[in-house]
């Protein structure tokens, strides 16, 4: 009797496991399934993007779409190349980008290194009026921006497409709450050893927050690199064109027909390095979000 009983427990027990490892089986197969209709939904747009860059003009303005180009033209690239003055518009969206980088981090590093580390009179007050500024869309910043920048003379210059942007309020949040991570003792410690916080901001917090603040530079970079409305309201001579806006008119003809395959594959070069960051730094933006935290 109790091994008639053994033996049906054991059975309960394999068809308990087995109905188990169906339903974890069930759960995967939908998971994955979801996750692949999702990457399909988003990278079809680069693909349609890619191949559209490779079709003559007459294959794009097809009735039917297809989805592969019938004669790949390679050379749609070079006409882009050449049509955009792709050389001109990424040496100055690069130099924009570098310097307004580097002058971004350096104003964020020190602000969030007084929000978190120093102490004088009205530091609260003053961190919290700069966050309530992050309520507010930054679209109605425009105009006054524009107004302040046309007073200074500053139109159709490389002063007007960094200096505006050069603070920004979340960085500076998000870099506080790194150094808030950091304990208090080490400064104290420092202060102790006569250290100066120049040295300390630079020797220790630095260091410590190093994956925050090059997740700070690549999406500072990033920005710079996609801005579209402030450099097509206030920069559009030839001389200090962005490429985002340098793309926009280059393939009109004098009757307004406009070569979508070569716009496509300027588009498609523009996006090239921005998939190279993303590719290869993506873990270094998660690190350094992730290790922000909620203190403070």
């Amino acid at each position: 009797m109790s091994e008639n009983i053994k033996t049906m427990h054991a059975k309960n027990m394999q068809q308990v496991t087995l109905q188990a490892k169906i339903s974890k089986s069930v759960v995967k197969f939908f998971t994955y399934a979801f996750l692949i209709l999702m990457a399909v939904i988003i990278l079809f747009p680069f693909y349609w993007m890619v191949i559209s860059s490779l079709k003559t003009l007459e294959e794009y303005r097809l009735s039917v779409p297809t989805l592969w180009p019938r004669n790949v033209m390679f050379s749609n690239y070079a006409e882009a190349f050449t049509a955009a003055s792709l050389d001109r518009l990424f040496l100055n969206t690069l130099y924009v980008g570098v310097v307004s980088t580097l002058l971004s981090v350096v104003i964020t590093v020190l602000s969030a290194f007084a929000f978190a580390r120093l102490e004088f009179k009205g530091k609260d007050t003053l961190f919290a009026a700069l966050l309530a500024t992050m309520m507010i869309p930054g679209e109605l910043f425009t105009i006054t921006n524009y107004a302040t920048v046309t007073h200074l003379g500053w139109l159709n210059s490389f002063t007007v497409l960094i200096v505006p942007f050069l603070v920004s309020v979340f960085y500076i949040y998000l870099l506080r709450q790194n150094f808030l991570q950091i304990p208090n003792e080490l400064y104290l410690a420092a202060k102790v050893d006569g250290t100066s916080d120049i040295k300390y901001l630079w020797k220790v917090m630095i260091p410590l927050a190093l994956p925050t603040i090059i997740s700070i530079t690549i999406l500072k970079m990033m920005g710079s690199w996609n801005s579209y409305i402030w450099p097509r309201l206030v920069a559009n001579d030839p001389a200090h064109q962005m490429i985002t806006n340098g793309l926009r008119n280059a393939f009109t003809d004098t009757s307004g027909d406009v070569n979508i395959p070569v716009q496509m594959a300027a588009v498609a070069i523009v996006s090239f390095p921005l998939f190279l960051v993303f590719v290869f730094l993506r873990k270094y933006i998660m690190q350094g979000v992730s290790r922000s935290g909620i203190k403070g």
